[in-house]
């Protein structure tokens, strides 16, 4: 069976951290875009289609559950894994009530954070479907099932 990438952003202000699960998910053949902040994640959502996010919580600037929320107001299928430095569970769990899929302490183990991605990424599949095939059945009662 082929493998489809999925389409991961990557937001955190440190840039080494980025750079090596950039390079690590994409030798496991994962399509990453990187983003140092916040506001650049947003931007970048914009213009590119992304699957799940990978975000950082604590960054200067916009922080990641401000950017969550805007995430999931802009765009409410992508799906969001929270990363989290220790002392920082009680945000994390704040993220996820506000919609995240899960989170992750920092550093995270590559295995655990590959579990997360494959999880969200069917999640979000999953619900793409569903959406498919309730437009689909409107579109049949619309009609009344002549095309």
């Amino acid at each position: 069976m082929v493998k489809i990438p999925t389409k991961i952003l990557i937001v955190d202000d440190e840039k080494d951290f980025v750079e090596m699960l950039s390079l690590r998910l994409s030798e496991v053949g994962e399509k990453v875009t990187p983003a140092y902040s916040g506001q650049e994640g947003l931007e970048t959502l914009e213009k590119t289609g992304i699957d799940v996010v990978i975000l950082d919580i604590k960054m200067p600037g916009m922080d990641g559950i401000e950017t969550l929320r805007e995430i999931k107001k802009q765009y409410p299928l992508v799906e969001v894994i929270l990363l989290t430095g220790h002392g920082s569970t009680e945000t994390a769990v704040e993220g996820m009530k506000l919609g995240a899929f899960d989170y992750l302490m920092k550093p995270a183990d590559f295995d655990d954070l590959s579990a997360k991605l494959e999880g969200a990424r069917k999640r979000k599949d999953e619900q793409e479907e569903r959406i498919r095939k309730a437009e689909a059945n409107l579109l049949v009662r619309r009609t009344g099932g002549a095309f």
